[in-house]
């Protein structure tokens, strides 16, 4: 990856959030259960405030200022899966190993992203969406080791 400016960045961030947009509201629509199908809305809607951010980040500067970063809890367990592709009717253990995976590439992906710039606000924004997604992969992380706990019952 390769590029050639702050605003070049910041459209493959756009592109890469609104495929996210889209991946949690089609997982939503096919959730099992009620509780599924909110967290996966929900996962959807804070993907398209991302877009937002990325989209108007001088618009949002205020906001990126004032933004606390923190350190998010990483439980690694999608760091030992593979990497598989998502299939419609997929058992829900597979579709959170999917969703996991995708959240993990997104935080690698930010990582690298605000190491390419040199741009104190996008290298911000980086570091607020590396945030973002690490509490997504949190969550995930967390479903499927409940998810798998119950299973023992």
């Amino acid at each position: 990856m390769n590029f050639k400016s702050v605003d070049e960045i910041l459209q493959f961030a756009i592109d890469r959030e609104k495929e996210a947009v889209k991946f949690y509201a089609s997982l939503g629509q096919e959730a099992p259960s009620e509780a599924l199908k909110q967290t996966f809305m929900d996962f959807s809607k804070e993907e398209q405030k991302h877009v937002t951010l990325l989209s108007d980040i001088s618009g949002n500067k205020a906001m990126i200022d004032s933004y606390e970063l923190k350190k998010i809890p990483d439980l690694k367990i999608s760091n030992y899966m593979v990497d598989t592709k998502y299939e419609k009717g997929m058992p829900m253990p597979d579709v959170l190993k999917v969703a996991m995976k995708r959240e993990e590439k997104s935080v690698k992906l930010y990582q690298i992203l605000g190491d390419k710039t040199d741009n104190a606000d996008a290298k911000k924004l980086f570091q607020i969406l590396v945030q973002e997604e690490s509490k997504h992969k949190l969550g995930l992380e967390s479903m499927y080791d409940d998810y798998l706990a119950g299973m023992d019952g």
